[in-house]
C-alpha cells in the first residue's frame, strides 16, 4: 500500500518519513509489508491510510503540469470516516503533521473504546432507512444497536454490543433484507459506543490549529459543507458517535453539480458506492504512481 509511490516520488517519502516521525509508528513497515493483521488494527491503520492518501496527493501535485491540475481542481471535497481527516487537510483545513498526529490519536481511541465492550458492526443489504431502524430496535434487546453508516441505497451498517449485532445478523431476512455481513472492524464505530473516544478526541482536537476550508468539504454527520474551525472541532467529536450520512452527502454533491469525482487512496470501495447511489457519476481511482500519471488526461472533476 503507496510503496510505488514511497520508492518513486520523494514527495510521498517525506511524507512517510514526516508521519514515522510524528507518530513513533511504523508505518512504512506495515504499509509495505504487513502482515494484513497488523495493518487492520484501527490505532495503525488510520494513520497509515491517511498517509497514504495524502502521498496520493502529493504525487497529483508533483507529476501533474498546473494546466493539469487546475484542471482536476475538485469543486469539493468529501471523505468517509477517516475519509473526512483527508478531505480537510486536501482543503486546506489542517497541515500534514498535526493532521496525522490527530489521526493517530483517534485510532487509538477508538481501538481503546472498542476493547473496553465487546462489539461490533453489521452490514445490512436490501433494506431502507425506516426497516433497518426497525431491525435495530427488535434485535437490540436493551443493549446498543443503531444504524451507523448509510453508504448507498440497500447498504445500512449497524452498530452496537457484539451481542446485538449477531441478534442482527440473525433477523435481519425475517426484515426483508436480502443479506446480513458481519463486519472485520475492531468495535461499535460510530454509536454511543464511542463516547468515550469522542471525549478525548475533543481533548486533542484543542490543541490543533484548524482553519476554514479553502474547498468546501462535507462533514459526515451533516451531509453538508463544514464552517468555521469551531464547528468542524465539534463536528469531528459527533462523527465518532453519530452516524455517517455517506449516501446524503454524495446526493447533496449530484444536486449541486457533481458529475465526476476522484477517490484518492487505496482501494476503491467510494467508487463502488457511488455506482449505487448515482451510477451518471464516473469515478477516477487514484490509488498508484500509474493512476496519478493518467488523471491528465480526465476531464475536471467537481467531487473528490
Amino acid at each position: 500500500m503507496g510503496h510505488d509511490l514511497y520508492r518513486d516520488l520523494s514527495c510521498a517519502k517525506r511524507l512517510f518519513d514526516e508521519a514515522e516521525a510524528a507518530t513513533h509508528l511504523p508505518l512504512r513497515k506495515v504499509c509495505f509489508e504487513g502482515p494484513s493483521e497488523e495493518l487492520a488494527r484501527t490505532d495503525i491503520c488510520q494513520p497509515a491510510i491517511f498517509t497514504v492518501s495524502a502521498a496520493t496527493l502529493a504525487a497529483m501535485r508533483d507529476l501533474l503540469s498546473p494546466e493539469q491540475l487546475e484542471k482536476a481542481r475538485p469543486a469539493f471535497l468529501a471523505g468517509l470516516s477517516l475519509g473526512e481527516y483527508t478531505a480537510l487537510y486536501a482543503g486546506g483545513a489542517v497541515d500534514f503533521q498535526s493532521a496525522v498526529r490527530l489521526v493517530a490519536r483517534r485510532g487509538l481511541l477508538m481501538q481503546e473504546a472498542a476493547i473496553a465492550v465487546p462489539s461490533g458492526m453489521v452490514s445490512i443489504l436490501g433494506l431502507d432507512q425506516a426497516k433497518a431502524q426497525e431491525l435495530c430496535r427488535a434485535a437490540s434487546d436493551g443493549q446498543v444497536l443503531v444504524c451507523a453508516n448509510f453508504n448507498c441505497p440497500g447498504q445500512i451498517v449497524l452498530s452496537g454490543h457484539l451481542e446485538a449485532c449477531r441478534r442482527a445478523e440473525a433477523m435481519a431476512k425475517d426484515f426483508g433484507a436480502s443479506g446480513a455481513v458481519p463486519l472485520k472492524v475492531a468495535g461499535a464505530f460510530h454509536s454511543p459506543l464511542m463516547q468515550s473516544a469522542a471525549d478525548g478526541l475533543a481533548e486533542a482536537l484543542k490543541k490543533v490549529e484548524l482553519r476554514r476550508p479553502k474547498t468546501p468539504v462535507i462533514s459526515n454527520v451533516t451531509a453538508r459543507p463544514h464552517g468555521d474551525p469551531g464547528s468542524i472541532r465539534k463536528l469531528l467529536v459527533d462523527q465518532l458517535t453519530s452516524p455517517v450520512l455517506w449516501q446524503q452527502g454524495c446526493e447533496y454533491l449530484a444536486q449541486n453539480g457533481m458529475d465526476q469525482a476522484v477517490e484518492v487512496g487505496p482501494g476503491r470501495v467510494l467508487a463502488g458506492l457511488m455506482r449505487r447511489i448515482n451510477s451518471r457519476i464516473r469515478v477516477t481511482c487514484l490509488n498508484s504512481r500509474q493512476a496519478v500519471e493518467k488523471l491528465g488526461g480526465v476531464a475536471a472533476p467537481h467531487g473528490l
